[in-house]
């Protein structure tokens, strides 16, 4: 039975549940296989055009084959021979009879499986850099329609000064941008291993071409240039160096902490019923509890984030024991964390797009909770208020500090409202003010500078960098399950 029903087998999650078909087949076997094929292509082309004895018959016959893998035999000969590339090796060399011999010729099992890797690499981060484009232009456009909107703010997850609903969304966006530009610089900076050897002396490559360093030069910028990249490691041993796998969960891992940092500002806020994520019309938030309606896609965020952050610690140990020119123990640890980085960060963005592309704001809510604070918060603009009209200040400073008290303990104690304005609008002694209460009072009068801040952040360090990005924007990200 467990043979036939797939619903027998595990399956991760992280395919079958959530992620994009594209960064899922991004690192399917296809993709890794029918890449190897097209490396070993561009490796006959290559050592054709500097003289080695390959016929124009020999590369359309590899050109004519390269997607038709017969995934069973080549499974069959992996079981044989224990050894996935010379088992694709074989059934390449098994639809290409006249091109049998030239295949892989020259090279090490690491010239096609970190070569791929390396492709695969570049392409997931094409494939996260305009998601995030995406999140951070909805999260623009929220902070620039609530860019004036005052709202209490929170240092110590305590009442602080007030601040803007736009302008706190500018916090989120101002990480999100820097994981961009991290996440662009990861991806510039790979390069491609190219054509190395055994144990990267290209020592193999030189006795094909007679002792010819050009040649072999020649070979290794070829192959690079008909793989995409620009450049290619000077120096390897079997593999390219462990540590580019550091460098690019590094990155994935620092996007994991900001979508967990600002998702758990939105379960916070949800719970103070000022702002709430999208909600749909038949969407159950509780089995039990008719009423709720629960942060889910937000937890969703951070529960996977964590997992992506966690992740760096493969590579880490990783590079740490790769003894001389390598050992084998990465292979598998890479087979894993590799993939669950990139499919981690593919549906933790496209889940924070949806979110961002449907929050609700709750403008009374916000007011009344900047009401229950902001009579403490204006105490000096009153103090400095009396002096103006002839007060003094010490006097003053006494006056309202009795009545601050007073008004906390109704808060704390009776569970009431801060009537602390009412008890100065009660005291004679404040009555040459009484009149400016309601401008001292002002909200938008304690956000300083706030509006201002998201305009100039917006213009100047969000939409530029946005602007490459500009043609993939317009699209609408529904949620999965």
């Amino acid at each position: 039975m467990a043979e036939e029903d797939p619903f027998c087998r595990y399956r991760s999650p992280l395919v079958s549940r959530y992620a994009s078909p594209d960064m899922a087949f991004n690192f399917s076997e296809r993709k890794k296989f029918s890449t190897w094929r097209r490396l070993w292509l561009y490796l006959a082309k290559a050592e054709k055009s500097l003289g080695l004895p390959i016929t124009d018959e020999q590369i359309q016959e590899m050109e004519a084959k390269l997607d038709s893998i017969d995934f069973k035999m080549a499974a069959e000969e992996e079981k044989r021979l224990r050894h996935d590339v010379m088992a694709h090796v074989h059934t390449f060399a098994h639809c290409c009879p006249k091109a049998a011999g030239i295949i892989h010729l020259g090279a090490t099992s690491c010239y096609v499986g970190d070569n791929t890797d390396l492709i695969v690499l570049r392409d997931g981060f094409n494939l996260l850099l305009p998601k995030l484009a995406r999140v951070i232009s909805r999260l623009a456009d929220f902070a620039e329609k609530y860019a004036d909107l005052p709202t209490l703010g929170f240092t110590h997850y305590q009442p602080a000064q007030l601040t803007t609903v736009g302008k706190r969304c500018c916090l989120w966006i101002q990480d999100l941008c820097m994981d961009l530009h991290n996440l662009e610089r990861a991806r510039d900076e790979l390069r491609f291993r190219g054509v190395k050897g055994t144990t990267g002396t290209q020592a193999s490559f030189l006795q094909l071409f007679e002792g010819d360093h050009d040649k072999v030069e020649e070979l290794d910028r070829l192959v690079t240039a008909m793989a995409g990249f620009k450049r290619a490691y000077i120096v390897t041993g079997q593999t390219y160096s462990r540590k580019v796998d550091i460098e690019v969960l590094s990155v994935l891992a620092s996007l994991g902490a900001s979508v967990h940092k600002i998702c758990t500002d939105i379960r916070l806020l949800a719970n103070l019923k000022e702002l709430e994520e999208p909600f749909e019309k038949d969407q159950i938030g509780s089995s039990a509890m008719a009423y709720k309606r629960n942060p889910m896609r937000s937890e969703r965020c951070c529960s996977l984030a964590r997992h992506l952050m966690i992740l760096i610690q493969d590579p880490l140990q990783t590079a740490s024991v790769q003894w001389f020119e390598r050992t084998l123990d990465d292979s598998a640890n890479r087979r894993v964390c590799l993939p669950e980085a990139f499919l981690t960060a593919d549906i933790i963005l496209s889940t924070l797009q949806n979110i961002s592309e449907g929050l609700v704001v709750y403008p009374k809510v916000i007011a009344r909770r900047i009401q229950q604070e902001l009579p403490f918060m204006c105490t000096e603009n009153i103090i400095m208020a009396m002096v103006k009209a002839g007060g003094n200040r010490q006097d003053c400073h006494e006056k309202i500090r009795v009545l601050s008290q007073q008004a906390a303990a109704v808060v704390k104690q009776e569970g009431g409202d801060n009537d602390l304005i009412e008890r100065i609008r009660a005291d004679p002694y404040f009555s040459p003010i009484h009149g400016e209460l309601e401008s001292l009072l002002e909200p938008k009068s304690f956000t300083g500078r706030a509006s201002q801040q998201v305009a100039r952040f917006l213009k100047e360090e969000v939409h530029p960098v946005l602007t490459p990005y500009k043609s993939k924007m317009d699209v609408t990200m529904e949620l999965s399950l």
